[in-house]
């Protein structure tokens, strides 16, 4: 590719938007970041990774007594949802400064709302789909993993529309949006690149 394009894609749980993600990375050529962007902010911050896991994509408020990776404190330090997003922030756009890249939920979209390059997308599927994804991968029965695509997803949303200030999961926020149970996952792929060269993004 001779064009720089950050390709931000906020996604339903069990929405296919992880392995949609990879499967562009590996048609593009360009690195994907998702879990490894809680690693990646973990490192720039000198927090633990597993702190940035216990609050990623929820609000809480945390105590700081035992998250730093080799420091163990009593004193009753606490750090806000705030400071644990503006962190996480700062990370997307210094991934963002550095090259192409495929960033999987954590507002990416909004954060990077003022750079020409980016394409944003919203992927979903129907409940009895992705509930189908979500048993398949963990075990649960149908019922369960309805129910925690449900609770995942109130927690997106909460998380999302408080920090940006908009709605999570509505067309007018995204560039596309797409059921990924139509096409498949190779196929949703193949449809944002070709969407993507239309726009005149690649």
């Amino acid at each position: 590719m001779n064009k720089k394009i950050i390709i931000n894609i906020g996604r339903q749980f069990g929405g296919g938007g992880v392995a949609v993600a990879l499967e562009l990375g590996r048609k593009l050529g360009i690195p994907v970041y998702d879990k490894e962007l809680i690693k990646k902010a973990a490192q720039d911050s000198g927090f633990s990774a597993e702190f940035f896991e216990e609050s990623d994509e929820k609000k809480r408020f945390l105590s700081l007594s035992a998250i730093f990776s080799n420091r163990f404190s009593e004193t009753e330090n606490y750090m806000s949802d705030r400071g644990i997003f503006k962190m996480q922030s700062q990370t997307i756009m210094k991934i963002a400064e550095q090259g192409s890249a495929i960033i999987v939920g954590r507002c990416s979209d909004y954060i990077l709302r003022d750079m020409e390059c980016t394409l944003d997308v919203f992927l979903t599927s129907p409940l009895e789909v992705r509930a189908a994804r979500i048993a398949e991968r963990t075990g649960m029965s149908i019922e369960e993993a309805s129910s925690l695509a449900e609770e995942k997803d109130r927690k997106r949303a909460e998380y999302y529309n408080y920090y940006t200030f908009t709605d999570w999961g509505i067309a007018s926020t995204y560039d596309l949006c797409l059921d990924s149970s139509i096409l498949g996952i190779e196929g949703t792929a193949d449809f944002i690149i070709e969407f993507a060269r239309k726009a005149g993004k690649i």
